[in-house]
């Protein structure tokens, strides 16, 4: 309910000063601070001045409004008969007292024209309440009804002395806020310098990384020739084309016909990853079922296991859908499994395995085995390229470290990842998921999709598709980077409506990234959502970020906040509110 302060007739120049008196007094008995008291005072003197223009007399009504949330101080002053017309015309014209309601607007949270349903016409004024305010009504009427002792003068003294103030406090705040734009600018050219240094050396490691993989396809196709010629050439001393070998020289016959197959494996795993690297590696998808692969690797591997004390077992695939992608490379990365497993088993099973996610349209093959296991510390370094983690079977086992690197670069081509679960003495289980249907994800953004993209930033491949996911039946498309850098090269060629941070840099990583992306006029208006763990909230909230979504993601949550920050209205600043 309103509850009432203050009432009082409005007729000339002195009363106009006694409600400046009232409205200061009022608003310094509810709480409010000094300035704000001296933004009120003001007000109410141009609404009154205003309003007495208008007409002969007014009235002026204090109150508290209870019915508004927050609750507000209110100040109304009810025009006389007649005055209505001309206060809606002085809204729109460029006299003293339009100018003077348009000050009270600024300085009030609220100032209206209202139409009274008694046909009377108001102007209303209103300011929050500061928060946690106690205050007795009764005790605020009471005081503002005793006699005002101050005359017009020494009022209107006092008001130019708090508008001094005020103008002194606004030009101290002009000068703080131009000197950190200062810095800002300066901080923003560093930044700015900074990525052109980081894009200068990326762009040095690329061409290095380039010229790195010429020599390994040159180096490999100039490696077959001799190769095949050494396997040719062991088979017919084998076949005894040319005569009788005795049991020691056929012993070492099959040694040069041993290593010569093994460097062939290598010289093929190098020419492979650098077709990838290099962009010549094609896609050939294509529908199979999964248990006519399984069949075949099961022909073709199982040799690999003719001790008995390993058993190579495939599961059922009794229930998966038939699956669109490049059989070859599916059976590739698998072979690559089932071989590494093989070696580092010494006893027990190695156990292939595949799992359809329906809801994802994710594909997931695991090879799981009883073998010696890998430390948590050293799973990163398996699929890093010549990587090789030291264990007891090392010696007995030869291998270069490129057969995991090659099933991760197969797995990403293929639109997935690879992903290890490992624990010293507890064996290992290597999976691959990949979409089931090839070109899912990756025709998103091509053939002329014209919708909104966002910019999906996740370490994690699982995350990443179930982002996509979620994006596939609303109106945005995907866009997708695994690291902060690969997505500053997205961003540069495409900016999106948004960017899902999913990924968890470190603070000054995150914080050098947003000051380049604010930086530049192209992306500084982008607004970013932060996908995390409720812990991460605040962290989300420090980074300046648009929203934050608590995993796991769903698609219409996604899409509503999307909707939200995509359409939110630009500051100047260019932020967005």
């Amino acid at each position: 309910m309103n509850q009432r302060i203050y009432s009082m007739q409005l007729g000339g120049e002195r009363d106009i000063v006694t409600a400046r008196v009232k409205a200061r007094d009022a608003s310094a008995a509810l709480g409010f601070s000094a300035q704000d008291q001296t933004r009120i005072s003001t007000s109410v003197l141009e609404a009154a001045r205003t309003v007495l223009i208008a007409g002969s007399s007014a009235r002026a009504e204090f109150f508290v409004d209870d019915h508004a949330y927050p609750p507000c101080f209110v100040v109304r002053f009810l025009a006389c008969a007649g005055a209505g017309d001309r206060l809606r015309a002085m809204k729109h014209d460029d006299s003293q007292a339009s100018l003077g309601l348009l000050a009270a607007q600024r300085l009030m949270d609220r100032c209206a024209i209202v139409d009274e349903a008694d046909g009377g016409t108001s102007i209303s004024l209103a300011k929050t309440l500061p928060e946690h305010v106690s205050f007795d009504p009764q005790a605020i009427s009471d005081a503002l009804s005793r006699p005002t002792e101050q005359d017009s003068t020494t009022e209107l003294q006092r008001q130019n002395r708090e508008l001094i103030g005020a103008l002194a406090d606004l030009r101290e705040r002009q000068e703080e806020l131009t000197r950190l734009t200062r810095e800002l600018e300066d901080t923003n050219r560093g930044v700015v310098a900074l990525y052109a240094e980081l894009d200068a050396r990326a762009d040095h490691l690329r061409r290095a990384d380039e010229s790195k993989s010429r020599f390994l396809s040159n180096m490999s196709h100039e490696f077959r020739t001799p190769l095949s010629s050494i396997r040719a050439l062991s088979k017919l001393l084998l076949e005894r084309i040319d005569g009788e070998l005795t049991e020691e020289q056929e012993k070492q016959v099959r040694f040069i016909r041993k290593a010569a197959e093994d460097l062939s494996e290598t010289v093929d795993d190098l020419l492979d990853l650098a077709k990838i690297e290099a962009g010549k590696i094609e896609v050939r998808p294509e529908e199979f079922e999964v248990d006519t692969l399984f069949s075949a690797l099961r022909g073709m591997l199982r040799p690999l296991s003719a001790t008995g004390a390993v058993e190579l077992v495939f599961d059922s695939c009794e229930g998966l859908p038939p699956i669109r992608t490049d059989e070859a490379k599916v059976a590739q990365v698998l072979r690559n499994f089932v071989s590494n497993a093989l070696k580092f088993t010494e006893r027990g099973e190695v156990r292939v395995s595949a799992s359809y996610d329906e809801a994802r349209r994710l594909i997931t093959f695991s090879v799981r085995d009883t073998g010696i296991g890998i430390a948590a510390e050293h799973q990163q370094v398996v699929f890093e390229e010549f990587g090789q983690v030291e264990s007891r079977l090392q010696q007995y086992v030869k291998g270069t470290g490129l057969g995991l690197p090659l099933c991760r670069k197969l797995c990403k081509l293929l639109g997935g990842d690879v992903s290890l679960e490992s624990a010293v003495g507890s064996g290992s289980t290597f999976s691959a998921t990949i979409p089931a249907y090839y070109g899912d994800d990756f025709d998103v953004g091509t053939h002329g999709d014209t919708r909104p993209a966002v910019l999906i930033v996740a370490g994690s491949p699982i995350e990443r598709l179930d982002c996509e996911a979620a994006l596939r039946q609303t109106p945005y498309r995907a866009m997708v980077a695994a690291t902060l850098d690969e997505a500053s090269r997205a961003l540069s060629r495409t900016p999106p409506a948004a960017v899902l941070l999913a990924v968890r840099p470190t603070p000054d990583e995150a914080m050098i990234w947003l000051a380049a992306l604010r930086a530049q006029a192209a992306t500084r208006s982008i607004p970013i959502i932060v996908l995390g763990d409720d812990e991460d909230r605040g962290e989300s909230a420090a980074l300046g970020a648009a929203a934050f979504i608590v995993r796991p993601v769903s698609g219409n949550e996604l899409a509503g906040i999307l909707n939200i920050v995509s359409n939110a209205p630009l500051t100047q600043e260019g932020e967005r509110s």
